[in-house]
């Protein structure tokens, strides 16, 4: 077994990812099974650039605010705002600090400098505006969707108008506070205001799709393409608002759930606009559902890749990654029984495997499930081997 894993192991790029695919996927994606390791966020700024040199990707698209992450598109496509200034505004999550995701805005829009469109690199956030202690206000998206069409439609065709957004918005600390996550009591989400919003953004939404025949003539596409990201979002959020008021069992995974179909939504949308390369958490990409206890309860969800991949099919890649040490935050050598612990005794410091050929191999054997003593590091689960394409290794992770 030993010699089989070590035939199927290949050094980690672009060639080596695609090789394991039928043809080029219209959503590559990349997983990761724990957030804020800027290694490993130089490894995904590697492939990326490779695939937009070598297989004609033109989008990367990260688990961070969509509508943030316009500040970084515009930025790396005309220059807009200082680097600095995206940095600090364009990421969520606080991962406009890591020092990967500076250099990877650098390196775009250095490589866009003097370019055409058409072979413009584009940035993508693709999570809704959401933290883990609440959700924004959807007051940017709404107001945004509502001028957009008012610019360009009869004033009689809206079902609304932007002051009477405003009035049923209101002020956005209701929308925002934090005790709203464990009080369910304290969400807005299901305030006859919240009910009407709702209404009024499907109207919104109703009218953006109805009049897109005219709206594609008298603008340019990415004014649209934005516009269906503000009515997606606007949506997205008032559907979280809503799940967040609620007090059934069912609260909590109602919640995770909404915001994967959300990511879906935009993924979907990228797809639509041209190969993009996605990077994101090993749980919203998976196949498979996803799982995670909260509050002593296990949830189970669909993640956003399985939501895609149940549309696109084989135009949805998905290549996890699994890890060996992550000694400053005290996870170390992976136990030799597990799929980690098999890879980890490997020569070099990573590799790509394919992961199909690894669950035959290892047959009915299968390796035990690894226990990480930190709970920010999500081992990878045998059990999900056979619905990866893909598997990347990474045996030691250093500190930054």
């Amino acid at each position: 077994m030993a010699t089989d894993i070590k035939d199927n192991a290949r050094a980690v790029d672009a060639a080596a990812l695609m090789g394991l695919l039928p043809a080029r996927p219209r959503l590559l994606a990349l997983g990761e099974p724990t957030h804020g390791e800027d290694a490993l966020l130089d490894l995904r700024n590697e492939l990326f650039r490779q695939l937009v040199e070598e297989e004609g990707y033109r989008t990367i698209a990260l688990e961070t605010d969509c509508l943030n992450g316009l500040a970084v598109d515009d930025h790396v496509t005309s220059g807009a705002g200082t680097l600095d200034e995206v940095m600090e505004s364009g990421f969520s999550h606080g991962w406009g600090a890591s020092a990967a995701n500076r250099e990877l805005v650098r390196w775009m829009r250095a490589h866009n400098e003097g370019r055409p469109a058409s072979e413009q690199v584009r940035f993508a956030g693709f999570d809704g505006p959401l933290e883990i202690a609440g959700a924004a206000s959807p007051r940017r998206a709404l107001t945004a969707l509502h001028g957009y069409l008012a610019a360009r439609v009869d004033a009689d065709l809206l079902p609304c108008t932007a002051d009477l957004l405003d009035e049923l918005l209101g002020t956005d600390d209701r929308w925002t506070e934090p005790a709203a996550m464990r009080e369910p009591a304290r969400s807005v989400g299901r305030s006859a205001e919240a009910g009407r919003l709702r209404l009024l953004a499907d109207e919104l939404v109703a009218l953006l799709d109805e009049q897109r025949p005219y709206l594609n003539a008298v603008g340019s596409a990415d004014e649209g393409e934005r516009a269906r990201l503000y009515g997606r979002t606007a949506l997205g959020l008032l559907r979280y608002h809503h799940w967040m008021a609620d007090t059934s069992p069912g609260r909590l995974a109602r919640l995770v759930g909404v915001r994967d179909r959300m990511m879906s939504r935009n993924l979907l949308a990228l797809a639509d606009r041209g190969p993009t390369f996605v990077h994101a958490h090993n749980a919203h990409l998976q196949r498979e559902k996803s799982s995670m206890r909260m509050d002593g309860r296990r949830l189970e969800w669909w993640s956003a890749g399985a939501l895609v991949d149940a549309e696109l099919g084989e135009e949805y890649a998905f290549v996890a990654m699994a890890l060996g040490t992550i000694r400053h935050q005290g996870v170390d050598v992976p136990p030799a029984d597990t799929v980690e612990g098999l890879l980890y005794a490997l020569p070099g410091e990573r590799c790509v495997v394919d992961a199909r050929r690894l669950a035959a191999a290892l047959g009915d054997g299968r390796p035990a499930p690894r226990v990480s003593p930190w709970f920010g590091y999500a081992p990878l689960d045998p059990e999900h081997l056979a619905t990866c394409d893909g598997l990347v290794f990474v045996r030691d992770v250093p500190q930054r």
